[in-house]
């Protein structure tokens, strides 16, 4: 297939994911944006809550291996048993103090689990994986 010389000037944020991903995939940078012009740009993370924002972004830079250990990643038992039983005390309204400050950061933990994991599937499949959702 013949070929052509575009000189291109994209914004830094872009190239700078391009690049990780090169990094992460040990694939040539050049390689990588050609798979970007053929199926658009790598998943965006900036449409989640400011404070997720920079643990997602930091998965750009991941191996597919360890975005694979985050696909399958799981919960233990223990955490999801602590985190009903804390929702159920908060439905009927008898949290203490402390066990609302740690629903508080369980929440937040589970969100970010559940995102990390969610983003960990967009980008194995930006890669060229098939795989279902988490």
């Amino acid at each position: 297939m013949p070929t052509e010389t575009v000189t291109l000037q994209i914004p830094e944020i872009i190239y700078q994911r391009l690049v990780n991903t090169a990094h992460a995939t040990q694939r040539p940078l050049e390689e990588v944006m050609l798979h970007a012009l053929q199926v658009g740009s790598p998943p965006a993370w900036d449409d989640v809550p400011e404070e997720f924002q920079a643990e997602l972004a930091a998965l750009d830079k991941l191996d597919d291996n360890t975005l694979w250990q985050i696909f399958h990643s799981q919960k233990t038992a223990a955490d999801m048993e602590e985190y009903n039983n804390l929702l159920e005390k908060n439905s009927s309204d008898t949290l203490t103090k402390t066990e609302r400050l740690n629903l508080i950061s369980l929440r937040h933990e589970a969100d970010l689990f559940m995102l990390r994991k969610a983003q960990a599937v967009v980008l194995l499949r930006w890669r060229g994986y098939s795989l279902p959702n988490p």
